[in-house]
């Protein structure tokens, strides 16, 4: 590595005027977006390439990253004060980010998922400064074999999600299997459950329209049920946020697990087509099976929120391995991100690292700022979002179905996403009443296909063999995680059952 290139590179970056302010204006968009249910950061990517066109390529890299970074953490913002992870990456963040909101703790939670978020996006982009090459090489070892054991690795990770009932989050990760078999075979596009008419369901229930669904009109219903009822209680903010970041002591007592979260999610994204969805909830699970107090997970504590908002801000770097030394997208933002520089007359892969070394490592520099500015408008921001929850609820609802049927809608301009949103809320609703957990069932709705369409690759390339993934030391790594992450998972389910009964004894 040049490092005298590297440090002349990251120079040029930081006082380039028109890179930190496309960077602050993209970090800035990015936030709002994500924190608006259904707007994703590949969308906000998305809408702002055809701005770049006029633009030199690191002006134009700063503006988009800006936007995936500040995305990446606007996601939590909803999440944690209204129920609704503005992003999919985000949807693991509300598990204790919420609780903390109706402790009266919503800025406190917002402060140190942006903590977090800027802590893993900087570990993830000095990984990827340094490791890309290696990372790389190792995420182009995974086959078709090799993805469907890491997506049985995540799905592994039900159990330490499912809270106090170890068998209704197994019933509520059933539920979600079921419902990803529904529409067309990826394989052989054969109907499953549908008819040939109902075209809305070729692919399946749409993921972004069913995540807001469950969580955003489910939470509305609940609470108009509450208001008919009359005990809805109007939840006003009496925190005075004297601080934007975490103090020394919860720094301290979170460090661990943003330092796992941004190791999870820096390895998780360099893997193309896994991306932040996964790496929050198996970083949720390691954290919280690795505690000294797992059975606080879930009830609003900080280190919930770091270990999620730390994994999904590292995928950005991770992400951007893959894409810069081999040409391959890490997730969906990445794969726009490849365009834009195809446009700019610069093919991403290994020679990059030979013939346009000042732009890899400008791009580097580019990403370092893109979490600085995040860090900056958060911190600007963090006392305006937290008095969201002072709104008045007949207020809010409202606001919030309206944005929620409006963020379903845009996804594919398609009014039937409008039903399954619906439909998806009232299922949800029902779930909650009865104490089934929701996130084994995003889970599933995001590994479920990945782990269908790698297992018959897989059993298709190798005719009907399954033993020969035996052969390989990354799957049964992974299938080896899995066994691990399951027996543990339950054992410590068990204990935290126990120390709860022990607790509700002697009060």
């Amino acid at each position: 590595m040049d490092f005298q290139l590297l440090l002349s590179s990251y120079a040029s970056v930081f006082t380039n005027l028109q890179v930190v302010l496309m960077t602050l204006l993209g970090a800035f968009g990015g936030i709002l977006l994500g924190a608006i249910p259904g707007m994703t950061a590949t969308m906000g990517v998305a809408l702002l390439v055809p701005f770049s066109f006029g633009m030199d390529l690191i002006p134009a890299v700063g503006l988009l990253l800006g936007i995936y970074c500040g995305g990446m953490y606007g996601g939590s913002i909803s999440a944690i004060l209204i129920h609704t992870p503005g992003t999919p990456s985000a949807a693991a963040t509300l598990i204790d980010g919420y609780p903390m909101t109706q402790k009266g703790q919503g800025g406190y939670a917002l402060s140190v998922a942006m903590f977090s978020s800027f802590c893993g996006g900087i570990i993830g982009a000095l990984i990827m400064t340094f490791a890309s090459p290696v990372i790389a090489r190792a995420a182009m070892n995974f086959n078709s074999g090799e993805m469907f054991m890491l997506a049985v690795f995540g799905l592994s990770v039900i159990i330490a999600i499912s809270g106090r009932s170890v068998v209704k989050g197994l019933i509520s990760g059933f539920l979600g299997m079921t419902l990803c078999t529904v529409g067309l075979d990826p394989t052989n596009g054969l109907p499953r459950f549908i008819t040939r008419s109902q075209t809305g369901l070729y692919e399946g229930f749409a993921f972004i329209p069913a995540l807001i669904g469950m969580f955003a009109v489910a939470e509305v219903i609940a609470g108009v049920e509450r208001i008919v009822r009359g005990t809805e209680r109007h939840a006003v903010s009496h925190e005075k946020i004297t601080r934007v970041l975490p103090d020394g002591g919860t720094i301290g007592r979170i460090w661990p697990n943003i330092l796992s979260g941004a190791l999870i999610g820096t390895f998780v994204g360099a893997i193309p087509g896994a991306g932040g969805d996964i790496a929050v909830f198996v970083s949720y699970g390691a954290n919280k099976s690795f505690s000294r107090q797992p059975e606080k997970w879930g009830t609003g504590i900080p280190n919930g929120v770091a270990a999620t908002e730390s994994a999904n801000n590292g995928c950005s770097g991770g992400a951007m391995i893959p894409l810069l030394a081999l040409g391959v997208p890490g997730d969906a933002v990445t794969a726009v991100l490849l365009g834009a520089f195809i446009m700019k007359g610069i093919q991403p892969g290994p020679m990059m690292y030979v013939s346009e070394l000042p732009t890899v490592y400008g791009v580097f520099a580019a990403l370092m700022l893109a979490n600085l500015a995040m860090l900056l408008v958060g911190c600007a921001g963090v006392r305006f979002f937290a008095k969201i929850v002072s709104v008045e609820k007949t207020v809010l609802y409202p606001i919030i179905l309206v944005v929620s049927l409006l963020g379903a809608f845009s996804i594919n301009k398609n009014v039937f996403d409008l039903g399954v949103c619906v439909g998806f809320g009232v299922f949800g609703w029902l779930m909650n009443k009865y104490e089934f957990p929701l996130s084994p069932i995003l889970l599933t709705l995001i590994l479920g296909p990945m782990c269908e369409q790698n297992f018959v690759r897989y059993m298709n390339l190798n005719h009907g063999d399954f033993t020969r993934i035996f052969h390989s030391p990354i799957a049964m790594t992974f299938l080896g995680l899995a066994v691990l992450s399951i027996l543990y998972s339950i054992w410590n389910q068990g204990r935290i059952n126990r120390l709860q009964a022990a607790e509700a004894e002697r009060a």
